[in-house]
């Protein structure tokens, strides 16, 4: 585990790499943090109401001696360096809101604004910083030394990677990875009797060759329990933890949890991220699926080196609208080259619903398809299994 603790110290970033310094003088107040959509006009600001452009400008925390600011102004620093490298590389999901709460208080008012800085712009964006949030609570509860003894005792992974190869040649379809969902933002709920190790039972009965298992609480009613809950069970497929990863951190948690692989998604992640959550991923055995749903995207995660799986998600993570022509798109000829080069499979999600899609889909160059809606809505999933492919491929 020494390789681990390594990778995980804090890298010395300069503030010459392209951040200005900080002000010294600052604002009296800026707009506080807002994570949910639904009480986005309850954000609260101490001090005179701020007109839109003033609130929606980005300033630093305010300047003192105590070593608590000069800390919030190194990570502001920071972080400012983290969003000029997101940016270009395309990366348009902030990771959290630019503006923070008041930091004085004036007058004896309270005043409700609305502004880009404390609003997340989309459903994605709303996710992250609401998974920022959550993270700190976690890591405070949990913190890292207590996951590596948490390692000692979890059970082995099993080969992701394998499973979905294995399945393809034996039904010469796509390899599945079927999904354990309950709800999504989009949809809402998705089944009402759910129970996340019947449900896995019945995937694994059908035919599936991976399970994919949702763990986010607040946007899609799922958790960790529920992945602990399949594995412990015997369920013999391995298991993909559904998460929005942006630290570290939630790699080890996962592990402990009895996940064999976990979803890192670009649209959120720069390329520095990436490869260090790769390397951190081999080390503690777990597969990691890559998941892009642009050309750029695409274009990025091809260029990293030791990538095994890529997941093109038909649904665009901003708008949640779904073009299962997205997954043609993206795999051109000059792509396709690169990836039978490389040996990555290619993961097809998100809008397959019927043998003509997953027709589609394969004859596109996808080797595996990550499905959820379409089978945990149906009564019996194996059945559903089924359906989806047009004929039965259980063992």
């Amino acid at each position: 585990m020494e390789g681990v603790m390594a990778l995980m110290r804090p890298m010395p970033v300069s503030p010459k790499q392209g951040v200005t310094s900080p002000r010294t003088s600052v604002r009296r107040s800026t707009p506080c943090i807002s994570t949910d959509f639904s009480k986005r006009n309850g954000c609260l600001i101490r001090a005179q109401q701020l007109d839109s452009t003033e609130a929606s400008t980005t300033v630093p925390p305010p300047v003192s001696d105590s070593k608590d600011n000069a800390l919030q102004l190194k990570e502001w620093e920071v972080g400012k360096l983290q969003e000029k490298v997101a940016a270009s590389q395309g990366i348009t999901i902030r990771r959290r809101p630019p503006t923070g709460p008041p930091q004085h208080y004036v007058g004896p008012f309270e005043f409700r604004i609305q502004s880009e800085g404390n609003t997340p712009r989309n459903i994605l964006e709303e996710i992250i910083w609401h998974k920022d949030v959550e993270l700190a609570q976690w890591k405070e509860r949990k913190p890292l030394v207590s996951l590596k003894k948490a390692l000692d005792v979890a059970p082995p992974t099993r080969d992701f990677i394998g499973a979905l190869r294995a399945a393809q040649q034996r039904t010469g379809l796509p390899g599945l990875i079927a999904e354990v969902k309950k709800a999504s933002p989009s949809r809402g709920v998705l089944r009402e009797d759910f129970n996340p190790v019947e449900i896995a039972k019945a995937y694994e009965k059908g035919g599936a060759a991976c399970l994919s298992v949702l763990t986010d609480e607040k946007f899609f009613q799922g958790s960790y329990e529920n992945l602990a809950a399949i594995r412990d069970a015997g369920i013999k497929c391995p298991l993909l933890c559904k998460e929005f990863i942006v630290e570290a951190w939630q790699l080890f948690y996962a592990r402990t949890k009895g996940a064999d692989a976990v979803l890192l998604i670009a649209s959120v992640l720069t390329d520095l991220d990436i490869k260090y959550m790769t390397k951190i991923c081999k080390i503690l055995g777990l597969a990691a699926l890559v998941e892009v749903h642009t050309e750029r995207e695409m274009d990025r995660v091809l260029g990293i080196e030791g990538i095994q799986l890529v997941g093109i998600n038909n649904r665009d993570l901003e708008t949640f609208t779904v073009d299962i022509s997205n997954t043609r798109n993206l795999l051109d000829a000059r792509r396709t080259k690169i990836i039978r080069e490389k040996g990555i499979i290619v993961v097809g999600e998100s809008g397959l619903f019927t043998p003509a899609d997953i027709a589609y889909v394969q004859d596109a160059g996808v080797e595996a398809v990550l499905v959820g809606e379409s089978l945990i809505k149906q009564p019996d999933p194996a059945e559903g299994i089924a359906k989806l492919f047009g004929k039965d491929i259980s063992i």
